[in-house]
């Protein structure tokens, strides 16, 4: 039995088959669809009136955005930053955003993480890799795919290998603290309400932006060969 189908009798993922061996969890579809709005909501309020000197919520985003775009140039170089700014930045905030909900005190609906579901955080990771790709063919043509065979053709093997391992151990990482976070806050509730589970969700929250940061910090340091090689 698997992580996930291991944790479904306290998380519950709401399968439903939509067609003949196709399953889609309805919780994290929906979880998703609100970690979307959520992420838009806050981005127009912080931009539908922006001003010279920030404030309220343009204030929280921009601190965030300015601290994103200068990792990134540290890692990228002011062009990488330029061109993969706006990726980055929405794959952070989407992945920070549904990290906490799932994480937050129970009352009323429960809410959970559409990041833990492996499906997602595969999603994720998939969708870093087909990135990098994108931006290496963009700026190298065909030839960027050439580094699959260096130091020398021998090592093709072991490249592909590399690049197989490295989503799956970004999704994993990501799916792993962030399911494990949220079963104990379930048990914790049902062992002792609002006492040692509201001490413990100050922790969570904090795994919650950490998990965002280093997947995303694991993004740019893939995606900075692309930017570096290209000069």
């Amino acid at each position: 039995m698997g992580t996930a189908e291991a944790s479904e009798g306290i998380i519950h993922y709401l399968p439903k088959e939509i067609f003949s061996g196709i399953v889609i969890n309805m919780q994290t579809m929906y979880m998703s669809w609100l970690t979307m709005a959520i992420v838009a909501v806050i981005v127009f309020a912080a931009t539908r009136k922006a001003e010279i000197i920030p404030s309220g919520i343009q204030n929280v985003v921009e601190v965030f955005v300015d601290w994103l775009n200068g990792l990134m140039e540290s890692s990228m170089g002011i062009e990488g930053r330029r061109t993969a700014a706006p990726f980055v930045i929405t794959l952070f905030l989407y992945i920070f955003i549904g990290n906490e909900l799932g994480l937050l005190p129970q009352i009323g609906p429960h809410l959970t993480s559409p990041t833990n579901d492996i499906n997602v955080a595969f999603g994720l990771a998939i969708t870093v890799s087909l990135a990098v790709y994108l931006f290496g063919v963009m700026r190298q043509g065909l030839g960027y795919f050439k580094h699959f065979t260096q130091p020398f053709a021998a090592m093709l093997p072991l490249n592909i290998l590399e690049e197989i391992a490295k989503p799956l151990t970004m999704a994993l990482r990501l799916f792993g603290n962030i399911l494990a976070g949220e079963i104990l806050l379930v048990v914790l509730y049902m062992l002792a309400p609002w006492v040692i589970p509201n001490i413990w969700i100050g922790f969570s929250l904090i795994i919650g932006f950490l998990q965002a940061f280093i997947f995303t910090m694991l993004t740019m340091i893939a995606l900075a060969p692309v930017f570096k090689a290209s000069h």
